[in-house]
């Protein structure tokens, strides 16, 4: 069967394809350009023999991803090719239609193509609403620039300090007069534009929300399931959902991160040339542990509901509040170990935890005083082991500083 198998390369554009095909054992020949409308396809597979028989392939590109479902639907065998990972020889700088699609051909016959993951006309319908939603926020934010820049060049600024566009700051903006008609206008064009963006960005997240519930249930799940990660909600979860599509294509997360890396180590879910959609403060959150309070031990009369920071069945204890939140930064930021003794804020039944890491010199010093002879100055620390010194015994005062500088001075003077 293989045998028998053709070859067929396609260079796509907005209005012509150029094809061409490779034989099995025959040379690449080009077949000519086609049209590229949706009647043009049938006729070019209808002449070129049986379905089971051809391997199709083209770039991906602005064309999308239509030539491929119509492919798929005839029953060819169609792949999207990655353009950035097609073979390049050196010194080929001649680049056209026909070239393209001969090169396609060739390189598919020997396997040197990589393709790229095709979704379906679902996946790519909420993609394209997913991206709708970010060309509305990007606008939305140049509008509000527009408007409270204008602002500041005036000189009108608020009485009393209010969160930029907020209910009461708009009413403060609609509520603006000039004395000169053409500033007038200027504020009423700006205003109106910023309200036609809100709204728009309002109606479509809830056009994303009604098509969630039309999703197939694997996709629900995975949106909801990635709802419970730490900074992530219904349209960032549907947005990464749309942009990666299946996840499970990826073989460790090392690869996905590799896929959805940006430029400077940001994490991005688009491919390059798109609106990105930026997922690093879930990012952040998944590397940088919640800096919560260390838990103090306490005694076995204290039931788990009265332990600071720890909310049981009812609500949450004055204790608890007052070292959850007050004590928390500064409680996180602590060594292990270095906690002074006596209760903490007077809550009963606290007491200092007991270390668990015992107190030694490094290995290497001891080997050095075990050892004697000469060998034993050539005893070096290892530079393939991290030691922690024990403070009390390496770390010297400012006095003994001093007074070694003062000591090698007097005997420079001698």
């Amino acid at each position: 069967m293989r045998e028998k198998v053709r070859f067929l390369g396609l260079d796509v554009h907005a209005e012509t394809i150029a094809v061409a095909i490779a034989e099995p054992a025959g040379k690449v020949r080009s077949l000519g350009t086609i049209a590229n409308r949706e009647e043009s396809i049938p006729k070019l597979v209808r002449k070129l023999g049986p379905v089971e028989q051809l391997r199709a392939c083209y770039e991906a590109g602005p064309t999308g991803y239509v030539l491929y479902w119509q492919l798929t639907r005839l029953g060819v065998d169609c792949a999207v090719i990655a353009p950035t990972l097609v073979p390049v020889k050196a010194g080929d700088r001649v680049k056209t239609d026909r070239r393209d699609a001969l090169k396609l051909a060739r390189c598919h016959r020997a396997g040197d193509l990589t393709p790229v993951w095709v979704p379906d006309e679902g996946s790519e319908a909420l993609r394209d609403l997913v991206r709708a939603r970010e060309a509305a926020k990007a606008d939305q934010l140049r509008a509000r620039h527009r408007l409270s820049k204008f602002l500041l060049r005036t000189g009108r600024r608020p009485e009393s300090k209010m969160k930029a566009w907020t209910g009461a700051h708009m009413t403060w903006v609609r509520q603006l007069r000039f004395q000169q008609p053409a500033q007038e206008s200027t504020r009423l064009d700006y205003l109106h534009e910023v309200e036609h963006m809100a709204e728009r960005v309002l109606r479509l997240e809830q056009a994303i929300r009604d098509a969630i519930k039309l999703a197939s249930p694997e996709m629900q799940e995975v949106i909801k399931d990635l709802q419970a990660l730490r900074g992530i909600a219904e349209i960032s979860a549907v947005t990464i959902v749309s942009e990666l599509g299946e996840i499970s294509r990826f073989e460790s997360a090392r690869q996905l991160m590799g896929y959805s890396r940006g430029p400077r180590g940001q994490v991005f879910v688009r491919g390059v040339g798109a609106a990105r959609c930026p997922v690093r403060i879930p990012a952040a959150s998944a590397h940088n542990a919640a800096a919560l309070p260390r838990r103090a031990t306490r005694t076995s009369d204290a039931s788990p509901s009265k332990r600071p920071g720890v909310i049981g069945s009812g609500q949450a204890s004055a204790q608890g509040c007052a070292s959850g939140r007050g004590a928390c930064r500064k409680r996180s930021r602590r060594l292990p170990g270095r906690r002074k003794s006596g209760s903490r804020d007077g809550m009963p039944g606290w007491r200092r935890p007991a270390r668990t890491r015992a107190r030694s010199s490094p290995p290497w010093r001891a080997n050095c005083r075990a050892s004697s002879g000469p060998s034993a100055s050539r005893l070096k620390r290892p530079a393939n082991k991290r030691w922690r010194h024990d403070k009390r015994r390496t770390k010297t005062t400012a006095k003994a500083k001093t007074f070694q500088r003062m000591k090698k001075q007097k005997q420079n003077v001698r």
